[in-house]
């Protein structure tokens, strides 16, 4: 490896190498404060790489990985994300276990599996991230010592999340079998039409994006998620539906940007189901939850649904750069909105629930009754939250879905764009019923924490803020996104 590839990957050796020191602190030293201030660090340390290393990009690692600006803005997310998620863990994990020092560790390699996974350029470099990915996460899902619910969520993850590796497997060994290659880009010789090469090769893509359609919980493969939502600690599901999906989708956006896969017919309508199915099934089941992390997980899987708008808008506009722009500013809204709900659960989740219907978190939506007579700043942001998620206009949620349903028409995917337009407005209705819960008062004493720690409010409350500014002057983050987009690799 020459100086320069040292120079591009500088923030994933940062990382690694943080990840070390913090394990060997851990060896000599059991105090969680001391941890989580060497994970802070050892983040920020990493961010700072990551900006540092980007102005020599794009840059090729062999066939193996591409760093480009694309990825360093992904990874800027993940970065800033695992840091939320540090302040939210640090008082929640105090009622929940009595050692998370290894807590911090699993969560920053999770970071480094996500970042690998953004900068894949071969089905190996995928492979590798989406495994240090989900191994670290099948941890921290089952984390607290205490309750049944992490333990069972841990098992469905685990096994459901192997069902999805093996079936990605199999099809990734199929297109390799056809073409004999394992980077992301089209055979250099085309495959005979009708030929059974092309049958194969074409079942091996579809069996591909099913496995990635698992990981990012797309209808049919979405039993996993509301159980595993419910079950996994509040920080962890937060960093679930934001680090870990986002990361499987920049991998799959940028295998087909370079492979033009949703030129098939058969991959554009498998697709195109998956986005239709998971708009409007995710959608409808969300109406039917009483229980918030639940509502949130089938919101998730609706929201990733729209994201196949922009996935398949690659294959139709002539500008390719509108689509991926879509994606990047879709990702960046959706990170704030969604981290921002699961600060507030996070915030409000005590001890208290342990025990109590074998709960582990603040997630019952009676437990929010009555919120802003309670917490009034953590009822605005979570208010404010769900309207982003809605759509409301002023808010981020709204630029985001207005930019996929601009790629979407610009593309003539008018079934995904109706699916785009019937699922958020049947999303409005649940999402208010969150914010009328949160105004009504409440016969009983709260159920949620009595007090809040301030690192958490505070880490709260700045997502909202973000919601809102970048809602009403969305300018800054769109010109940040286009003056990327001439780097993808």
């Amino acid at each position: 490896m020459t100086g320069q590839d040292f120079a591009a990957i500088a923030p994933h050796l940062v990382l690694t190498t943080g990840i070390l020191i913090t394990l060997l602190i851990v060896s000599f030293w059991r105090r969680p404060p001391l941890i989580a201030a060497a994970t802070i660090f050892t983040l920020i340390a990493t961010l700072i790489a990551t900006i540092a290393s980007s102005n020599n990009l794009p840059h090729a690692i062999g066939e193996f990985l591409i760093v480009d600006q694309i990825s360093t803005f992904m990874n800027v997310l993940f970065i800033l994300a695992a840091l939320v998620t540090t302040v939210l863990s640090r008082s929640y994990l105090a009622s929940k276990t009595r050692e998370p020092e290894e807590f911090y560790i699993l969560l920053a390699t999770a970071t480094l599996g996500a970042m690998t996974l953004v900068v894949a350029h071969h089905f190996g470099a995928l492979l590798l991230g989406l495994e240090i990915l989900s191994i670290s996460l099948y941890t921290l899902i089952g984390y607290p010592e205490e309750g049944h619910p992490p333990l069972e969520a841990t098992l469905k993850y685990l096994i459901l999340s192997g069902v999805g590796s093996t079936i990605m497997l199999f099809g990734i060994a199929l297109m390799y079998t056809t073409t004999g290659i394992l980077t992301f880009e089209s055979p250099a010789t085309p495959l005979a039409a009708g030929s059974q090469m092309k049958v194969i090769f074409i079942i091996g893509q579809a069996m591909f994006v099913s496995g990635i359609a698992f990981k990012l919980s797309l209808v049919p493969f979405h039993m996993w998620t509301p159980d595993v939502y419910e079950g996994a600690p509040a920080p962890i599901t937060g960093y679930l539906a934001t680090v870990s999906k986002a990361a499987v989708f920049i991998a799959l956006l940028r295998y087909f940007f370079n492979t033009n896969a949703a030129e098939n017919g058969a991959i554009f309508a498998i697709v195109a189901l998956f986005g239709v199915a998971s708009m409007i099934v995710g959608n409808l089941l969300a109406l039917l939850q009483s229980n918030l992390k639940r509502l949130l997980a089938y919101s998730s899987i609706a929201h990733f649904g729209y994201l196949m708008i922009a996935l398949l808008a690659l294959s139709r506009l002539t500008n390719q750069e509108m689509a991926i722009e879509a994606s990047l500013v879709y990702l960046a809204g959706y990170f704030a909105m969604t981290l921002a709900a699961f600060a507030v659960i996070s915030m409000l989740s005590s001890s208290e629930f342990i025990g109590e219907e074998d709960r582990l978190d603040a997630s019952d939506l009676e437990d929010y009754a009555g919120l802003f007579w309670t917490h009034p700043v953590a009822a605005i942001v979570l208010t404010v939250a769900m309207l982003s998620l809605a759509g409301i206009p002023l808010t981020i949620g709204f630029i985001a879905k207005f930019y996929l349903l601009m790629a979407g028409i610009g593309g003539a995917l008018w079934v995904l764009v109706w699916a785009l337009i019937i699922g958020s407005a049947i999303a409005i209705y649940y999402y208010l019923r969150i914010v009328i819960t949160m105004t009504r008062q409440s016969s009983e004493s709260p159920r949620t924490a009595k007090t809040l720690e301030w690192d958490s409010l505070v880490a709260a409350v700045l997502l909202g803020i973000t919601v809102i500014a970048l809602g009403v002057y969305p300018q800054p983050v769109i010109d940040l996104v286009r003056s990327l987009l001439t780097t993808i690799g």
